[in-house]
């Protein structure tokens, strides 16, 4: 079957493919081969960590890569998202970064929802079996990812854009052609062509196998149909390539067999290296160690300070793999760091990026107000904070909302915002210097507010009860 016009989502629109890379700058071009090609930049930053196979029976790897600058139409690589939550994690940045300097490059790639395969439950990496989610929650989470994989996608040609002819950046669900599957059709068809011998051998079926759980029949399944994702690709889309995580290998190469048995063609699978806790624990859902995409679970702020809180040994690495900056420039981040270490330059620089292309500039913003607010006790980054900020900044602290009577003094103001107990123990409290408005000492319990200093010019004030308890107190009728 012919492969259609790939359409893609790009700041809110449809837009069609560009042309052959032909008309690529010479340097764009040059980009792409020999020594210098994309799969060898990537590979020497640490992105692309393995391909499959290793050398193809028809076309090698960067043979194809290479033909696409020499006059042929660009190519399309996949990486699949299973939405097992309704929001991506920091572990699903690296596939997303591959994606992203493909099509930086000029390639056509497609970020697909697996509205279907979430079902089964992905063993890959796994001990036990998942938590078996209903339609109704897997629709909702599909299309939740997809929300979140437009928007990162919107962001990454908004700021990150290089003034190169771009590729095509395309959201997918596979629920839409299993959804015209029948069961008894599908196994004809398709189940066919699979080696019992070989589906068992795959490391992840093997290891599931061997644990106390066993594994399901729908678990087991799941790699026929990732597999059948990618011919399905292949066969609409041109796709050649699949990119995964490392513990992706089995089900990539399932896929690749599968065409190769039914077509004879070549394709490709690149893997990328698992992020993981200093602990060495794969970050994601199921580990409880996530670090979400969506601000609604975790804020810019806390997003950002997650990559300045990376250590010295691992952030050269980080800033290679999770941003777009040249190598020369994060060699010489690096040589300031060595003489300034102090300074966390390359942390703060990773973090700007990421938090950049995950929460776009307003995002970023948002994380540096929050972070002068939190640890240097700016009064004018809270003067201009808004709610929702000082909510993600201070999420265990109590949220009261007060009419500012004349008069009313700190001691009133302790009171009505439940901070301290009623009776000679809570006025002591302040008098003995542990309460402070706005990162300001207060030890007069009868000082009546001041605007400008103990209610700023949002109408807020930030009240902290010994070191660790905060209120925050949104002031009426102002």
């Amino acid at each position: 079957m012919a492969a259609p016009m790939l359409r893609c989502f790009s700041l809110g629109r449809w837009f069609c493919t560009p042309g052959p890379l032909a008309v690529l700058p010479l340097g764009l071009r040059e980009a792409h081969s020999g020594n210098r090609g994309l799969l060898a930049v990537q590979k020497a930053r640490g992105l692309f960590n393995e391909f499959f196979p290793e050398k193809g029976t028809k076309t090698e790897l960067p043979e194809l890569f290479h033909r696409s600058t020499a006059g042929a139409f660009p190519q399309t690589i996949y990486c699949g998202f299973d939405p097992t939550a309704d929001s991506l994690h920091v572990g699903h940045l690296l596939t997303l970064l591959g994606l992203f300097h493909f099509q930086r490059a000029g390639h056509n790639v497609i970020a697909l929802v697996g509205g279907a395969t979430a079902r089964l439950g992905d063993p890959s990496g796994r001990t036990r079996e998942r938590e078996a989610l209903d339609a109704e929650r897997v629709g909702s989470n599909a299309r939740a990812l997809r929300r979140g994989l437009e928007t990162l996608a919107a962001n990454h040609q908004q700021l990150f854009s290089n003034g190169r002819p771009w590729g095509s950046f395309t959201v997918l669900d596979n629920s839409a052609w299993y959804q015209e599957q029948h069961l008894v059709d599908f196994l004809t068809s398709v189940g066919g062509h699979f080696r019992m011998g070989t589906l068992l051998s795959r490391l992840s079926v093997q290891t599931r196998l061997k644990s106390p759980e066993g594994m399901s029949l729908s678990e087991f399944f799941y790699q026929v149909l990732q597999a059948y994702d990618f011919y399905y690709l292949f066969q609409r889309y041109g796709c050649r390539v699949q990119l995964g995580g490392s513990d992706q290998l089995g089900n990539i190469m399932s896929g690749y067999e599968f065409i190769n048995k039914l077509t004879g063609e070549d394709v490709f699978g690149i893997t990328v290296p698992l992020i993981t806790s200093t602990a060495g624990a794969k970050l994601g859902k199921s580990a409880g160690n996530a670090v979400w995409l969506n601000r609604d679970k975790t804020s810019p702020f806390e997003l950002y300070q997650f990559f300045v809180r990376q250590p010295d040994d691992s952030v050269e690495r980080y800033l290679k793999l999770f941003t777009f900056l040249p190598l020369p420039e994060i060699d010489h981040i690096m040589q300031l760091h060595v003489r300034e270490p102090e300074k966390r330059g390359p942390q703060k620089r990773l973090a700007a990026e990421v938090t950049k292309l995950v929460h776009g500039q307003e995002g970023l913003d948002s994380a540096k107000r929050c972070t002068q607010a939190l640890y240097h006790s700016s009064i004018d980054a809270l003067e201009v904070m808004s709610d929702q900020e000082l909510k993600e900044l201070f999420k265990e602290a109590s949220f009261s909302e007060l009419v500012l009577d004349p008069g009313t003094s700190i001691l009133d103001t302790c009171r009505k915002a439940n901070a301290i107990p009623d009776g000679p123990r809570g006025y002591r409290m302040i008098t003995e210097g542990g309460v402070s408005i706005n990162h300001r000492q207060v030890t007069n319990p009868e000082s009546v507010l001041v605007f400008g200093q103990h209610i700023l010019k949002n109408g807020l004030s930030l009240l902290k009860i010994g070191k660790r308890n905060f209120y925050i107190i949104k002031w009426l009728q102002l």
